[in-house]
């Protein structure tokens, strides 16, 4: 056993073995107690101790229940009819002190026995917050063990978009940068994926399906390609995409020619494979929300009819779960219950607990990263805009300069940090009725127990991209 190593087993106390590439639990209390210590090596070593880190969390977590898994089945069942419209499943992107931030969330689905809820990152949330998907699966795999929650863990890919800028210029080279992306999430545990091909559609055509048209076909094959590498015993929960958030709402027509086309070219692809779990609409939402010049949030006006009518559409037609709602962290509280009212499967929240890390840490730790906002996103200041505008739109850029810092804040401050996430997801946890969701999950989610492979592991890092027009 390599030096190396035998430091990471000291970090937890030796709760753990490992002989070659296998890894056995030897204490599971001691090692719940200790595994922060493996988290935050992850984190921040810039050596091969970042990829063992990740892969004795993965590996050990296996051993203790708790398992990366595909949501599939259980959106399908919903278009069955067979899982009642009682809950919509929240998606919350992580961007800052991941593994603190998913154990308030698993705190709190322990005390609801709730199970169905997905930890997601988008393609650009990757690049500013520094956190490849392997990491973030790490920090939510041993956020999980952390909390003695036991059971499937939905991990997703959100918007593995594709940017028009970048396709315009070199077509193949941007969708194969999209395949490398799923191929390292799905090593990674992600097993939950939105293609995101929406930025392509011309709504300057004349049809609807020519609108369309390009939309279908590149999200079918990417679609075909996951299906291709997934892994075995695992039918990856594939979303779609019909428009980019925050324009014109979605219609009906809009979403019979996305499905028509994509389910025509599936059957030349892929003949035989599933398609897609779920669809995501536009009502009305933008992402992030509006800043107006005092710091505060416009009212958001969501169009829920289009969710609920789409969804019945999605459900009886196309079999799938429903619809999906992205944008929502600056929807009014009182609202969210509408979203379980209205049908969705699914609603998308980030920018709130980016707010509530930048609320809740200490002021001067807060100044010091607006200090590093205005030399190093000086750029994306607008003529007229003032400074809470601006600090609201640039400040998720300073999350991932900034991880290490973090993760060395003092306990107190971690600890007033995270009881304020919990008491969040407390309350969307209720509005979004997810009390009780665990039996669902339960039943209908079968996906295989993937043991992680040391090679996906301990790897270079992969590069940064440039992810400046690619939604969050």
């Amino acid at each position: 056993m390599s030096d190396q190593i035998q430091e990471l087993l000291n970090l937890v106390d030796n709760s753990l073995s490992v002989d070659g590439a296998t890894v056995k639990v030897l204490d599971a209390a001691k090692f719940r107690k200790n595994i922060g210590k493996l988290v935050e090596r992850s984190a921040t070593a810039s050596d091969s101790s970042a990829g063992w880190s990740r892969y004795l969390i993965r590996a050990a977590a296996l051993e203790l229940g708790v398992y990366a898994a595909s949501i599939h089945e259980l959106y399908l069942a919903r278009g069955r009819g067979e899982v009642p419209m009682t809950f919509t499943t929240p998606a919350f992107n992580l961007r800052a002190l991941s593994f603190h931030a998913a154990s308030a969330m698993f705190r709190a689905a322990n005390k609801i026995n709730g199970g169905a809820f997905i930890f997601e990152l988008a393609r650009s949330e990757m690049s500013y917050t520094a956190q490849r998907p392997s990491e973030y699966a790490t920090n939510i795999l041993a956020a999980a063990v952390a909390e003695g929650f036991v059971g499937p863990v939905f991990i997703q890919g959100d918007h593995f978009q594709v940017s028009a800028k970048k396709y315009a210029t070199d077509a193949q080279a941007e969708l194969q940068a999209v395949r490398d992306l799923s191929i390292e999430a799905m090593a990674a545990g992600f097993y939950n994926i939105d293609v995101d091909t929406s930025t392509l559609v011309d709504i300057h055509l004349p049809t609807v399906a020519e609108q369309q048209a390009l939309n279908c076909k590149l999200s079918s094959e990417l679609s075909a390609f996951i299906r291709e590498n997934e892994p075995a015993g695992v039918t990856i929960s594939i979303g779609g995409e019909i428009g980019e958030v925050g324009t014109v709402n979605s219609t009906e027509p809009e979403l019979r020619a996305y499905m028509d086309g994509y389910n025509a070219e599936m059957k030349k692809l892929a003949p035989g494979k599933p398609g897609l779990s779920k669809i995501s609409v536009l009502t009305g939402t933008s992402h992030g929300g509006t800043v107006l010049a005092d710091g505060s949030l416009a009212e958001v006006t969501i169009a829920f009819d289009v969710l609920r009518d789409l969804s019945r559409v999605a459900r009886s037609e196309y079999g799938m779960g429903g619809t999906v709602q992205h944008g929502a962290s600056t929807v009014a509280e009182e609202n969210f219950n509408k979203f379980v009212q209205n049908e969705a499967i699914e609603v998308h929240l980030a920018t709130n607990f980016t707010t509530m890390f930048f609320d809740n840490v200490p002021a001067d730790f807060k100044k010091e990263m607006y200090a590093w906002l205005d030399v190093n996103s000086a750029g994306d200041r607008k003529p007229g805009m003032t400074d809470e505008q601006f600090y609201y739109k640039t400040r998720k850029n300073a999350v991932g300069p900034f991880k290490a810092k973090s993760y060395a804040l003092p306990e107190e401050a971690k600890a007033k940090l995270i009881s304020a996430w919990e008491a969040q997801f407390d309350m969307l946890f209720n509005l979004l009725g997810v009390k009780d969701t665990k039996e669902y999950v339960t039943k209908y989610i079968t996906s295989a127990k993937v043991a992680p492979k040391l090679a996906d592991y301990v790897k270079a890092d992969v590069a940064a991209e440039d992810v400046s027009d690619l939604a969050d």
